[in-house]
């Protein structure tokens, strides 16, 4: 796998970083098989600079060795330095290898205040790509704690996954399964094989273990989809 975390693209009043993402994986997907995209939360705090809600956004693409990776790297780069908002301070990272200090350093992220100079640093330890594409770079703090997190295998939310995107409504769970999640778990613990689910609009099953995991919880007598991260 080869994770690609993205942060700090946009600015307010234009589409965020969670949708330049996706419109990344779909032209990469012309050239490479796509897993899917997940989001990440990261900390919520008036001293740190945010659009929104401080997510950052990890691309996972299911490519077999690091060869190329640098290539690979400035062709993102471009791509996403042509689309980003005036003003953003986006930062972009690559890795096929995630060591444990980035994975610590993205759950670290969620909950305390972590400098440019510590991803820097750890980046260039870790020798994992990480650039600035304009503005002060600081979307290179969420970009390689996207890659971290990601790389966790039980962090976030995906926003694209096979073809969850296209199904409203109540679906039956094969139709859930067929579509790309990997399981549908109740969020009392059992997995479920059979019965229906209403999506509440936009699917977003959970990473856990390196899967897209649906949870759903019990609604008078139905499923109901909800979200976790």
């Amino acid at each position: 796998m080869i994770w690609i975390g993205l942060d700090d693209t946009d600015a307010v009043g234009r589409p965020g970083t969670g949708h330049l993402a996706r419109e990344l994986a779909v032209w990469l997907g012309e050239r490479f098989p796509v897993f899917g995209v997940t989001r990440h939360q990261l900390l919520q705090d008036p001293r740190v600079p945010m659009t929104a809600k401080n997510s950052a956004v990890a691309i996972h693409l299911q490519v077999d060795g690091a060869k190329g990776l640098a290539d690979l790297a400035g062709v993102v780069a471009w791509w996403v330095g042509t689309r980003v908002a005036p003003g953003s301070d986006p930062g972009l990272c690559l890795a096929q290898e995630v060591p444990e200090p980035v994975v610590a350093f993205g759950q670290r992220a969620k909950g305390a205040l972590v400098t440019q100079e510590e991803a820097w640093g750890l980046a260039a330890r870790a020798g994992l790509i990480l650039q600035g594409i304009g503005g002060n770079g600081g979307g290179v703090i969420g970009a390689l704690a996207a890659v971290g997190l990601a790389a966790s295998g039980s962090d976030g939310r995906f926003t694209l996954c096979g073809r969850l995107r296209e199904l409203r409504g109540v679906q039956p769970i094969s139709a859930l399964l067929a579509a790309g999640v990997a399981r549908v778990q109740a969020v009392t613990g059992e997995p479920l094989a059979d019965g229906w689910v209403d999506t509440g609009g936009k699917l977003r099953p959970s990473l856990v273990g390196g899967l897209p995991v649906l949870w759903v919880e019990r609604q008078g007598d139905r499923w109901m989809a909800v979200r976790r991260d």
